[in-house]
């Protein structure tokens, strides 16, 4: 029996926490929002509070699965003509219907048994992860063991891991229409809330446990976890009603067995009457031999033996189906949407191309995280060797650090600053690996490669510091961060789509200079080096850049319009990114469309990448 935890969190599930300050919250759960919890501490919690998990009932449950298969109409019939033919004692066909009976049932637990055991496999070894504070660092840990008192960081995109008390939040907003059914994502705030009693979807500063962040950033303590969070308390009421509904396939069948069963009971009726009811032994032996003639008692084992020959098949071909009657429901789809990033392609980010409009094509070698790699000049592609004109081997003439130019460093500057992602080296195993976005991580590894990472821009002796963020989100499709350097200069760096951020440049680097260009005519050079780019399925992002004037920004940081920063930017270039498919994703795609099912990629990419994407897997045929 699995230990319920909602009695070890008695210390704080009574605390309303929305009512607290961020002091009293960080006394409350006894943590400092500025280091976090030690890994002792986090281990006595988790001790003491249990795994931070939605649990059901304790794990893959034998009876549960065994009554799935008993509990439906045909075999309630079968098991009572199996009584009454013991009763007439026509033991023959009495045991052959409870052969059959056997027969089905077993099949179909031990089937839903193999697969249940192999998905509870699974759910261990595919926890998601949470980006926490502990011991001053921030480090990837698995949700599951987050505790009371954690540090939680969360950007655009994240589920938030447990229920927490936000104590920073910029632009932050996130999707609770799992919990509370509003169908707008809910701005956050920070500031407590008074009311003690006010509903879930107005304690706006509270981050609900499976929640999904829609835009922004922000930190939180939490106070709640598992069965205790707000959705847990749900999953505990819902365990009382579980029961999925049935299939097509099951309801034609039970609707079948009722009239098989009501002819069954006309004819007795029937036999009894051409009797005059005067039952006897031989007129109730035939009345009762023929109801069970009219049940047609071998189907539910050949429809049983079918379905479990299919969930073998599929299970070679590495596809676990959790029911048999989820066979049904597969056979009748015709369309697949399908994300691109991390289904259809490795969400392995690379940089592997930049372009500068007065000084053109770079490109950038290295794979992975680690930040090592030369940068080329593209001088041409050597068309002429097939084996040497892949992603790294179109560049020719290398060039040094110290050849870079200055546009090139603001660019590389840009892609450090305006980035929240981190890459860290694993003391053991001296792998790289990076924390944050797929796409923020493959542009610090860049500017990591080119000598003018985050880490080394923001140390004491450089000191860039980050005063304000404008987070990206779909709607304005870029993002800006005002950064101060250690002379007190501000600067704002861009990144984002290049429409977007083209339509708040005023300024280029043109002949070795900057230079005033209207957005309009700058989108008309920029534009063929992005349809160049994007074509090639690389992931295009542009960069810009200005120099805050003294006395411009006034105020506090959270006083701070958008507006007014991102205006007369310089334009700064371009880079592409590369995700490759993965390697099966062309020939599921040919075997979905030799079975008749259309499939479609959902990508919010440039559509040229897309349509690259989409002809490299053969979403889009080659012409």
């Amino acid at each position: 029996m699995a230990e319920k935890p909602v009695s070890k969190n008695s210390e704080t599930k009574n605390t309303l926490f929305h009512t607290l300050s961020v002091k009293e919250a960080e006394s409350s759960l006894l943590t400092d929002i500025s280091s976090g919890l030690s890994d002792e501490q986090a281990s006595k919690k988790l001790e003491k509070y249990g795994q931070n998990s939605i649990r059901g009932e304790g794990g893959v449950s034998v009876l549960k699965i065994l009554l799935r298969q008993i509990t439906n109409v045909m075999t309630f019939i079968l098991v009572a003509a199996a009584v009454l033919s013991f009763i007439i004692k026509d033991f023959a066909e009495g045991i052959v219907l409870i052969i059959i009976i056997i027969i089905n049932v077993t099949i179909g637990f031990f089937q839903e048994y193999k697969a249940e055991k192999t998905v509870e496999s699974l759910r261990k070894l595919a926890s998601p992860t949470s980006r926490v504070l502990r011991n001053g660092h921030l480090n990837l840990v698995s949700t599951i063991n987050v505790v009371p008192g954690d540090i939680l960081y969360f950007e655009s995109g994240d589920v938030i891991g447990a229920d927490c008390r936000l104590f920073e939040a910029l632009n932050f907003e996130t999707d609770e229409a799992l919990l509370t059914g509003e169908a707008l994502p809910v701005l956050k705030t920070v500031a407590p809330i008074l009311e003690s009693d006010c509903p879930l979807g107005d304690r706006t500063n509270i981050g609900y446990s499976s929640t999904v962040v829609t835009k922004g950033r922000a930190k939180g303590i939490v106070f709640a976890t598992g069965m205790n969070s707000e959705v847990g308390k749900i999953a505990v009421k819902l365990m009382e009603t579980s029961d999925s509904e049935k299939t097509r396939l099951n309801r034609s069948l039970d609707r079948m067995t009722y009239y098989c069963l009501g002819i069954a009971i006309l004819l007795v009726l029937l036999v009894f009457a051409i009797n005059k009811f005067k039952i006897k032994g031989e007129v109730l032996i035939y009345s009762v031999s023929l109801a069970i003639a009219v049940i047609p008692e071998g189907l539910p084992a050949v429809l049983t033996l079918a379905m479990s020959m299919g969930v073998a098949r599929m299970s070679k071909q590495r596809a676990l189906v959790r029911q048999l009657k989820s066979l049904e429901v597969l056979g009748s789809i015709t369309d697949i949407c399908s994300d691109k990033t991390g289904t259809l392609t490795q969400a392995k980010m690379v940089l592997v191309r930049c372009w500068i409009p007065d000084e053109g094509d770079f490109g950038i070698h290295g794979l992975g995280f680690e930040p090592l790699g030369e940068v080329h000049k593209i001088t041409k592609k050597d068309s002429s060797d097939p084996e040497n004109c892949d992603k790294e081997s179109i560049f020719s003439q290398m060039i040094s650090l110290d050849q870079f130019s200055d546009t090139f460093v603001n660019l590389a500057k840009a892609a450090a600053l305006c980035n929240m992602s981190e890459i860290k080296q694993d003391s053991n195993s001296g792998e790289w690996y990076g924390i944050g976005d797929p796409t923020e991580i493959a542009l610090q590894v860049f500017a990591n490669k080119v000598g003018y990472g985050k880490q080394l821009l923001t140390t004491k002796e450089n000191a860039w510091t980050t005063e304000c963020e404008f987070s990206f989100d779909s709607t304005v499709k870029r993002m800006t961060v005002v950064v101060k350097r250690s002379d007190g200069q501000r600067v704002a760096f861009m990144k984002g789509a290049t429409e977007r951020v083209v339509e708040s440049c005023k300024f280029a680097v043109m002949n070795s200079k900057v230079t005033e260009i209207h957005p309009n005519e700058l989108f008309e050079i920029v534009e063929p080096h992005l349809n160049e780019v994007a074509s090639d399925g690389l992931r295009v992002i542009s960069l810009c850049y200005r120099y805050i004037k003294e006395g411009e920004l006034n105020g506090s940081p959270e006083t701070w319009n958008r507006e007014d920063i991102e205006k007369e930017m310089t334009y700064l270039g371009l880079v592409g990114i590369y995700d490759p498919p993965r390697p099966e994703s062309k020939m599921s795609v040919e075997k979905c469309f030799r079975a008749g099912i259309m499939v479609r990629m959902l990508t919010g990419d440039h559509p040229a990448t897309a349509k690259a994407i989409a002809r490299e897997i053969g979403i889009i045929p080659d012409k």
